[in-house]
C-alpha cells in the first residue's frame, strides 16, 4: 500500500512539473507555485483556502502562496489546452460522452466574484453562493474534469463598481447565461481535438433552446433533460405545424 502511494505521489509530481511548463508567460517563482497550490487542492484536508494549504505544504509564510493566486499575472490558455489533450488522451473517443452541468460554491458574505442568492444545484435549494459551469469527459466509469466556468449573476454583470472592485477582466464582464458559458467551453474542447461522441446535459440545460439548436447546428449528437411541460415533436410533425403557422385562417381566405 505505501508503494503504491509514493508511486501515485511521484505520478503526481511529475505531471504538475511538466504542467508548470505551460505557464510560459509567468515568472519562475509563479511556475514553481503553480505545481504546490495544485498539490494543495487535489492533497488531503479539508480547508483549501491559502493558510491551510500554505502550512500542509510546510510553506512557512502564506505570502508567496497568496501572492501566486491575488497578484501572479499568466496566461492560464497554455495550461487549459495542456488539460484539454490530456482528457483526450485518457478516456477521450467515440464511445466518450461530455457531460454538462453546474456546481456551486456556497459562501457567507458579498465580496466572492458572482456570489448571489441563486439556486445551488448540490444543496437542491436557492442559497448565497457561486455557481460554476463544469464540463466533464466519461468513458465507462472514469470522468475527467475539462473546464469549470463562473457564471456571473445579473446582479454582477449590471453593477460596474462592483466588477471594478472585484478585478473581473473585460472580457467576462458581458452578461451570460449558463447554456451560453457551456457552448463557448464546448467550442474550446473541439478546437483542442478533445473526441466524444455524445453531449450529456440536464433540464437546466436542456430547457434553453438556443443551446439545443446550438448543438445541433455544431453537428453534435446529445441527449437532455426537459421540464415535464415541455412539448416535443418529430421532425415530421414539427414541419406539420410551422406548415399550419403559415397558413392563411379561414377569414383571411373569405374577406
Amino acid at each position: 500500500m505505501g508503494t503504491a502511494i509514493a508511486v501515485r505521489r511521484d505520478y503526481s509530481s511529475r505531471e504538475l512539473r511538466r504542467l508548470a511548463t505551460r505557464v510560459k508567460d509567468a515568472a519562475q517563482a509563479r511556475r514553481q507555485m503553480c505545481p504546490l497550490y495544485v498539490s494543495g487542492l487535489i492533497g488531503p484536508g479539508d480547508r483549501k483556502s491559502i493558510q491551510p494549504m500554505a502550512k500542509r505544504l510546510a510553506l512557512g509564510e502564506c505570502d508567496q502562496l497568496h501572492h501566486f493566486i491575488a497578484a501572479g499575472v499568466w496566461d492560464a490558455s497554455p495550461v487549459e489546452t495542456e488539460l484539454l489533450v490530456q482528457a483526450d488522451r485518457l478516456v477521450g473517443g467515440r464511445d466518450a460522452v461530455l457531460v454538462i452541468d453546474d456546481t456551486a460554491i456556497t459562501k457567507k458574505g458579498t465580496h466572492s466574484v458572482g456570489v448571489a442568492a441563486q439556486y445551488a444545484s448540490a444543496l437542491g435549494k436557492t442559497a448565497n453562493c457561486q455557481t460554476l459551469v463544469s464540463l466533464t469527459l466519461a468513458r465507462g466509469e472514469v470522468p475527467v474534469m475539462l473546464a469549470l466556468r463562473l457564471f456571473l449573476p445579473e446582479s454582477w454583470t449590471s453593477n460596474r463598481s462592483r466588477l471594478d472592485r472585484a478585478g473581473v477582466p473585460a472580457e467576462y464582464r458581458t452578461a451570460r447565461t449558463k447554456p451560453e458559458l457551456a457552448l463557448v467551453e464546448i467550442d474550446r474542447a473541439i478546437a483542442a481535438g478533445v473526441r466524444f461522441g455524445c453531449v450529456l446535459a440536464d433540464a437546466g440545460y436542456g430547457l434553453s433552446a438556443p443551446f439545443r439548436q446550438g448543438l445541433t447546428a455544431r453537428k453534435l449528437a446529445w441527449a437532455v433533460g426537459i421540464p415535464r411541460h415541455l412539448k416535443v415533436y418529430p421532425c415530421r410533425c414539427a414541419d406539420d405545424l410551422a406548415h399550419c403557422r403559415t397558413r392563411p385562417s379561414p377569414e383571411a381566405v373569405h374577406s
